[in-house]
């Protein structure tokens, strides 16, 4: 099983919405109430991709399995140089590296950005992905207490931080 990283194309996003869509409806991985459509998303990445943002995907023999980005973190010029990401892999393709493939990936494409920092805003329940960057590198650099409300209950989110100079 060889994992294959390669930029996003249009033809991916119906997979991804799919991703997109089982992680708004079964977990506190995206804090949307509602299933993206194939139009949002479109929207979306175009944004990104407009201000030079890259956006990648992971295959498996051919089959998407994963994706992920960063864009900014904030909207004030002089947080130019750090950049938020997200990684999302298809629920049963989970523990085969996909994930940190295409973080690692992305760490590389930030660095030749000449960007500084990446930051990764994680639900305090997902404990598998504050694990998983723990392992990468990252370090939680704070916690902000009832920053979201989803299936009838306060959410905390994690700040987790990569320096990338």
């Amino acid at each position: 099983m060889e994992i294959t990283i390669r930029p996003y194309i249009t033809e991916d996003v119906e997979t991804i919405v799919a991703i997109l869509n089982y992680y708004i409806a079964n977990s506190t991985a995206l804090y949307d109430y509602e299933p993206r459509t194939f139009e949002q998303q479109i929207s979306i990445f175009e944004d990104k991709l407009n201000k030079g943002f890259p956006i990648i995907v992971a295959t498996i023999e051919e089959r998407v399995v994963g994706f992920g980005y960063y864009s900014e973190f904030r909207f004030r010029e002089a947080y130019k140089y750090t950049v938020e990401h997200s990684v999302y892999v298809l629920p049963n393709e989970h523990g085969k590296g996909i994930g940190k493939k295409i973080i690692d990936n992305l760490i590389e494409l930030a660095k030749k950005q000449k960007l500084h920092t990446m930051i990764g805003v994680i639900d305090a329940e997902n404990e598998s992905s504050i694990a998983f960057h723990t392992q990468i590198g990252f370090n939680t650099v704070g916690i902000i207490k009832e920053s979201g409300y989803k299936f009838e209950r306060w959410l905390h989110s994690v700040i987790m931080q990569l320096m990338l100079e």
